[in-house]
């Protein structure tokens, strides 16, 4: 008879881990190995069955105890370990142990919860507004339309016609969920279902009501006012409470989250909270410096550049960028490139002066045409 492998080695853990490591190696180990993904392999029977073995163990406080202790030995009826007979896997107990993890590999494990008839919160809605570059910058309020659901007036809510009431489910009693027991390779294991008679409400609606057809709400269009931040940026949402889907069996109303879509600016980039634009400026200018104009997003500014400014000098006009919307009292900057025009056309006169300016920087003259020096009372 093979000797057993050390259960941790099985797992892939290490003899400290906690229980989570230890029921998410078993997770994966379970869903590789399992005999239904593997019809007729029993190689990987085999190892599915080492594996939960070692997970019964494991996941059992006690038993890990007694393990870490005596080793194999302590369920061979030896070692003093008490003897728990080589595990028997038939009956509740391995569905105890093993429910929440079919759960959730396979669905419907008695650990996921999802089947309830208590109150349960209504879904969030999606919408969206376009605004301009400034108006993310600033902020600004706009007007929204949606298809929002409000309770029938007929029915108040409940679905049934008037004058009668829903029932309690006669399928699951009015628990909304249905227990049953499923054979798995390694015995019996109870799963959880969401009831589908009553759809989870525990509830069944015999009549009813004709003007919202038993869902218990009616589709209107209605108009939201949505305050839009300063600083907000392009697919950041406003969110409105209470304003989406209503909730189920009593619970709140799912929220309205609002998309902020903002159009491109032909002038200014944004990132996060800094603004990008490029001025260009003359040959003149750059060389000689003096005052120009630049556009920010709170109007013209002058700015002074400097005598022996190159091309793609960048500048930073300080606080005139966008605000945080984490803090209202911080703002960012705005960058500049300063870029030298060059001109694509020019005139006779203006193509003589550029020459003489470059005879003069570069000492280099025509023929015959370089300036004689003068004398000293010349």
């Amino acid at each position: 008879m093979a000797e057993k492998r050390d259960y941790y080695e099985v797992l892939g853990v290490s003899k400290d881990a906690d229980d989570a490591a230890i029921k998410k190696a078993y997770r994966v180990l379970a869903k590789k190995y399992h005999p239904d993904a593997n019809p007729g392999d029993e190689a990987a029977a085999e190892k599915f069955k080492e594996a939960s073995e070692a997970y019964g163990v494991l996941s059992d406080p006690q038993k890990r105890q007694q393990y870490d202790q005596f080793g194999h030995a302590a369920f061979d009826g030896g070692a003093g370990g008490g003897g728990f007979g080589g595990f028997d896997f038939s009956g509740a107990d391995m569905g105890d142990i093993f429910g929440d993890i079919f759960g959730d590999i396979f669905g419907g494990g008695r650990s996921r919860g999802r089947a309830s008839n208590g109150p349960m919160r209504g879904a969030n809605v999606r919408s969206a507004v376009r605004i301009t570059f400034e108006e993310a910058v600033f902020g600004c309020e706009k007007e929204i339309e949606i298809n929002f659901k409000e309770e029938c007036k007929s029915c108040h809510g409940s679905g049934a016609k008037a004058g009668t009431s829903p029932v309690t489910c006669s399928k699951c009693n009015g628990k909304g969920k249905i227990t049953y027991v499923q054979q798995s390779f390694f015995g019996q294991v109870q799963n959880v279902q969401t009831c589908s008679d009553c759809g989870g409400t525990g509830k069944v609606i015999k009549e009813k009501c004709p003007d919202c057809y038993g869902t218990g709400y009616k589709t209107t269009r209605k108009k939201f006012k949505v305050s839009i931040p300063a600083g907000i940026d392009n697919g950041q949402s406003v969110r409105l409470a209470g304003a989406g889907e209503p909730g189920r069996n009593g619970g709140e109303r799912g929220d309205l989250l609002v998309e902020a879509v903002v159009s491109q600016h032909p002038i200014f980039k944004r990132q996060d909270t800094s603004i990008f634009s490029t001025v260009p400026i003359s040959f003149a200018k750059a060389a000689l410096g003096g005052p120009i104009r630049i556009k920010t997003v709170d109007g013209e500014v002058e700015y002074e550049v400097k005598a022996g400014t190159q091309t793609d000098t960048k500048v930073r006009l300080k606080g005139k960028g966008v605000p945080s919307l984490r803090n209202r009292n911080l703002r960012g900057d705005h960058y500049v490139t300063l870029v030298i025009q060059v001109p694509e056309r020019m005139n006779e006169a203006q193509k003589e002066a550029l020459r003489r300016f470059d005879e003069a920087m570069t000492g280099v003259y025509p023929e015959g045409e370089k300036p004689k020096k003068k004398g000293l009372f010349k």
